[in-house]
């Protein structure tokens, strides 16, 4: 036997690999929790009982598109959207305002979780042909994500990743 020679080594059976220069969109870094580390976690809710009346000025002075639903308890009852006052005042002209939250907002409310991640939260969105979306984490609602928070972050990384490659690429 030469003497040069070396038994095979377990690392020698894995397949080479080839590594990407860009920053990837990784899990880790694509979660719920990355958008509410710089939104923050606010979440404006109102009471079934309230008017529509009441929640469209909330809306108006939140500069919010939705609001959380909560019952008395601040559990999560529902979600009411511009969509659906909309609908609302389509359906019932000029009798829309003094009605009740409780009766026009989407009580079947899809929710996430802060470490779910954005490529999940935003197919969701997209086949549910929702916006707004109520972040839960051990039954405790903990933010709001919008489908613009999830479009801006991506925007985001991908200009970071254009400069990286950019300086990569100058030197």
């Amino acid at each position: 036997m030469p003497t040069s020679y070396q038994a095979p080594m377990r690392q020698d059976r894995e397949a080479p690999g080839s590594k990407s220069q860009s920053v990837n969109l990784s899990e880790k870094n694509a979660t719920v929790a990355s958008i509410l580390e710089g939104k923050g976690g606010d979440v404006f809710s109102i009471k079934p009982a309230e008017t529509l009346g009441r929640a469209v000025e909330a809306l108006r002075d939140h500069r919010i598109g939705a609001l959380i639903v909560t019952d008395d308890a601040g559990a999560l009852a529902g979600i009411l959207s511009e969509r659906d006052i909309v609908r609302k005042l389509a359906d019932t002209p000029g009798q829309t305002l003094p009605q009740q939250v409780g009766d026009v907002m989407t009580s079947e409310v899809q929710t996430c979780t802060p470490d779910e991640s954005l490529v999940s939260v935003l197919k969701r969105m997209t086949a549910g042909r929702f916006r707004h979306m109520p972040v839960v984490a051990e039954d405790k609602l903990v933010g709001m994500v919008t489908i613009g928070d999830v479009i801006n972050h991506r925007l985001v990384q991908l200009e970071h990743e254009a400069l990286q490659m950019k300086q990569l690429i100058v030197g």
